[in-house]
């Protein structure tokens, strides 16, 4: 017998939204302190350092996530691994969001300007105390913005986790739309609860963005 999608239906997609909201925490904070050593790393004085980074940056940017998804699920099943779906997401995820964040807040460095550099120069400071208490706080404020714009991306790339198994709301959509045979209302609602969960951040994000070029102009 065909189900009709009614709130029972509904909240197995909320359900499923836990853990879109679980894997998108993960990965944001995973890639975050990865991305937080990249951009470190993108503007250090050692050029090896520096070269290591690009690569690392340029491999990811050019690479499909869902490729690198398949290489973290299938190809370490080939040495063996039996890794859940929720941390083969993660753990690409985690890879993906270090290359942009680490790309985001490089930028957000490099535009400190560099009399701050020197003036911190000057006062005998190491690098690693003018990056923690001259460069990194203004850089901070900078990257707000762009930070928590990314963080919509990561909600949205999430749905990538139902190729391989994992039960998110994308997944747990096509599941009820089996069920229900009613893809308009399933992948409507679906839709819908994607949009409540991005558009709060998008306006934050904007919020953030009109704030910091009031401080510039004030």
């Amino acid at each position: 017998m065909i189900r009709s999608f009614g709130w029972n239906e509904f909240l197995i997609l909320l359900r499923a939204t836990e853990w879109t909201i679980l894997l998108s925490l993960i990965s944001f904070a995973g890639g975050g302190a990865l991305g937080f050593v990249v951009a470190l790393a993108r503007t250090a004085q050692h050029k090896t350092l520096r070269w290591i980074a690009v690569a690392y940056i340029e491999l990811m940017q050019a690479t499909p996530v869902l490729m690198v998804l398949f290489l973290v699920f299938y190809g370490l099943g080939l040495f063996g691994f039996d890794i859940p779906p929720l941390i083969a997401a993660s753990i690409a995820l985690i890879v993906y969001c270090a290359a942009f964040l680490g790309d985001i807040w490089r930028g957000c460095i490099e535009a400190i300007p560099k009399q701050q550099w020197e003036a911190s120069e000057a006062l005998a400071f190491s690098r690693w105390q003018q990056l923690r208490y001259v460069v990194l706080p203004q850089a901070a404020k900078i990257s707000l913005p762009p930070t928590v714009g990314f963080l919509v991306q990561v909600v949205k790339t999430t749905s990538i986790a139902s190729i391989i198994g994992m039960v998110e709301l994308t997944q747990a959509g096509r599941f009820v739309n089996n069920a229900t045979f009613q893809p308009i209302k399933v992948f409507s609602a679906v839709a819908l609860i994607y949009f409540v969960l991005c558009y709060p951040l998008s306006l934050w994000a904007q919020a953030l963005e009109r704030k910091m070029n009031a401080g510039r102009r004030a």
